[in-house]
This record gives C-alpha cells, sequence and structure tokens, in this order.
C-alpha cells in the first residue's frame, strides 16, 4: 500500500480573514500549510462516540445520556463548531480505538497560543461536548430528514399482523 497523509476537510471559522468558509478536503500537511503556524495535531480530538446517547460510557460517552444526542456525525459536529465560532478540521479516515468501524473524527481549536478560549463561552472540552450535543439534533440536515420519515406511515396495525390474508 503507498503511504498517505490523511484527508481532512477543513472548516474555517470566524477568525479567518479570506474566503474560506465552507468545506475543503486537504492533505494533512497542506492543509497545515495553508493555516500557516497551527498546528493541526496540537488541537483537541471529538470523536462522534463521545456524546452518542445510544452508547454506554463503556463504550466511550463521555457526557451523561440524558445531555447526549442519537448518533451524531463527524459533519454536523463540524457545522455546530463552526457555528460556535470555533476552527475545526474533520478526519475521515480516522478510526476510533475502540471501535475500529466508527470511522471520522473531528479535531478543533479551542484555546490560542496564549491560553484563552475563542470562544469564552467554551473553556473545557466537556463545555464542547455539551453545546455541540445541543446543537445537532437541531441541525438542518437532521431535521429534514426526519420531517418525510414522520409523515409517511406505512405499514400493518397491530390486529393485521398476526391473521393471515383470505384469498
Amino acid at each position: 500500500m503507498p503511504s498517505s497523509s490523511p484527508i481532512l476537510v477543513f472548516w474555517s471559522g470566524s477568525n479567518s480573514s479570506s474566503k474560506r468558509y465552507g468545506c475543503r478536503v486537504f492533505g494533512i500537511r497542506r492543509a497545515m500549510d495553508e493555516q500557516g503556524s497551527d498546528n493541526i495535531k496540537k488541537w483537541i480530538v471529538v470523536y462522534p462516540v463521545y456524546m452518542n446517547s445510544k452508547k454506554t460510557i463503556a463504550d466511550g460517552r463521555r457526557i451523561g445520556a440524558l445531555k447526549a444526542c442519537e448518533n451524531p456525525t463527524c459533519i454536523e459536529i463540524a457545522d455546530c463548531c463552526k457555528h460556535l465560532s470555533l476552527r475545526c478540521a474533520i478526519e475521515l479516515d480516522k478510526a476510533y480505538p475502540r471501535d475500529f468501524m466508527q470511522r471520522g473524527r473531528v479535531r478543533v481549536l479551542l484555546k490560542r497560543e496564549d491560553g484563552t478560549p475563542y470562544n469564552p463561552s467554551i473553556p473545557t472540552r466537556k463545555e464542547l461536548m455539551l453545546r455541540v450535543a445541543e446543537l445537532v439534533p437541531r441541525h438542518p440536515g437532521r431535521t429534514r430528514k426526519q420531517e418525510p420519515a414522520s409523515t409517511s406511515s406505512s405499514g400493518a396495525s397491530k390486529s393485521e399482523k398476526g391473521r393471515k390474508k383470505k384469498r
């Protein structure tokens, strides 16, 4: 297998100065060159499992099940971080160590070099996970997906399930 650099989808927040709003896909070296002196490897890592309400603490959930959301994706987490004015990068080819079938993670830049947070309302990693878990259920892609499924109700009722059809 040829060695290649990991693929990053980079989301620039309100901190960038040019027309870099939106999504970009880079190799890791090019992403670091584009961002200048930022070392993306020092950004905090957030796996979707950390805030998945369907997982247990032993499986990797890091916040309370009542505050967690159901099956978040890397894209939704990155969109929420962008909404919170935080710089983030999606690494699609990385896997969660406890469950290698869970693909993708998000790297987030929480603090400046001097230690002050970019968003004063989110000083810690745990606060970031709680805020993102609040925002993910209201994500536009998630609300659009659920609307058609809730309006259509096709299937047999309880009384028809056990009966044989007459010929």
